[in-house]
C-alpha cells in the first residue's frame, strides 16, 4: 500500500508557538539525535537532503532525555531518532503534548538481549543458570538510553544475578568483538538495525515474559510550530522514510577507517536520487522507502 505523507502531518495546531527557536533563521534547521550508529546514519542523511534544499543544518548529539526536552522547549527543530512505543516511552510520555509526531520513518525495529550464535542458550530465562559464564554481567550502552531502563527491568523481572554495565554503543561493540575473537560468552543490549548484525553471527535471546516489548518503529518528531516557521523543511522531514537495509548501507560506510559521516551521507543521497525525490515530493512506501 502506498502511504502518502500529508501536509497536515506538519500542520500547525492551536497553541503552537509562533516563533522559531531563539536566533534561528528561516533557513536554519537544528536536528538532535542520540549518539547511536543508527541515529547518526539517519540524521546525517536527513541533513544532506535538507542541505540540498537550501537549508543550513546543525546536528547535535544529546542524551535521550535531553533530546526530547529540546524539542518540547523549542530549542531544536526535529529528530529522526524516536524509538517508539517502548524504548523511548518514558521520554515521550513527558512531552507528547508539546511535540508533533510525524509518524514512522522506519518500521519493524527491535531491541533485546543479544548473544553470539555459538552461545548455547536461547532465552533470557536461561541466563541465571549460566550467569558465571557471562561474568555475571550484561554489557550495556549509555546509562540514559531507554533501552537501558528496559534492560534493568528485565533483569529484575527474570531475577537475574547479572549486573548491567553502563558504557556506550562503541564500548559495547568493542566488548562484543573481543568476546567473539576469544570465543567467550557475552550478553549485550542490542537493537536492530545495527551494523553488528552484518559483521557477526548473533541472535536475540527469546523474551517469554515480553519485557522488551514487540516490534518498534523509529518516528520523526518535530517541535510545535515548525510547519508555520519552516514548511519546506517540515515537508522533507514528513516525507522521510527508509528501511533497515538502506540504513545499513550508510552504517557500513561509516565503519570504514578515517571516514567522514557527513560525506558518506551525501554520497548515499547522491547515489539514490529517485528515493530522495520521493522524500522531498511527499509520497513514499513505508515498507520500501521508495515512491
Amino acid at each position: 500500500m502506498l502511504i502518502i505523507a500529508l501536509v497536515s502531518g506538519c500542520a500547525a495546531s492551536p497553541g503552537d508557538p509562533a516563533d522559531a527557536p531563539a536566533g534561528a533563521a528561516a533557513h536554519d534547521v537544528k536536528l538532535v539525535y542520540v549518539d547511536w550508529s543508527s541515529c547518526v546514519a539517519a540524521t546525517r542523511v536527513v541533513k544532506a537532503v535538507l542541505e540540498q534544499q537550501g537549508f543550513r543544518v546543525e546536528t547535535v548529539p544529546l542524551t535521550g532525555s535531553a533530546m526530547y526536552s529540546a524539542l518540547a522547549q523549542g530549542t531544536a527543530d526535529a529528530t529522526v531518532c524516536a524509538w517508539l512505543p517502548s524504548t523511548h516511552a518514558a521520554y515521550y510520555a513527558r512531552v507528547r503534548n508539546r511535540v508533533t509526531n510525524l509518524g514512522p520513518n522506519m518500521a519493524g525495529t527491535r531491541i533485546g538481549l543479544v548473544v553470539p550464535d555459538y552461545v548455547s542458550i536461547d532465552a533470557i530465562d536461561q541466563l541465571a543458570a549460566q550467569a558465571g559464564r557471562f561474568g555475571h554481567r550484561v554489557i550495556g550502552i549509555d546509562p540514559g538510553a531507554g533501552e537501558m531502563a528496559i534492560a534493568r527491568k528485565a533483569i529484575a523481572i527474570y531475577q537475574l544475578p547479572l549486573t548491567l554495565v553502563e558504557g556506550t554503543d562503541a564500548s559495547m561493540t568493542a566488548a562484543l568483538e573481543h568476546a567473539i575473537n576469544e570465543h567467550e560468552w557475552i550478553v549485550v543490549t542490542g537493537w536492530t538495525p545495527h551494523w553488528m548484525w552484518a559483521r557477526w553471527k548473533l541472535k536475540y535471546l527469546a523474551d517469554p515474559r515480553g519485557s522488551f516489548g514487540g516490534a518498534e518503529d523509529i518516528d520523526t518528531l518535530v517541535r510545535k510550530g515548525l510547519q508555520r516557521d519552516k514548511p519546506k523543511a517540515c515537508a522533507v522531514l514528513d516525507g522521510f522514510r527508509w528501511t533497515a537495509a538502506q540504513m545499513q548501507e550508510v552504517m557500513a560506510a561509516d565503519l570504514q577507517p578515517d571516514v567522514d559521516a557527513d560525506e558518506n551521507a551525501r554520497a548515499w543521497v547522491s547515489a539514490h536520487p529517485e528515493r530522495v525525490a520521493g522524500w522531498v515530493s511527499g509520497g513514499v512506501d513505508t515498507r520500501t522507502g521508495a515512491k
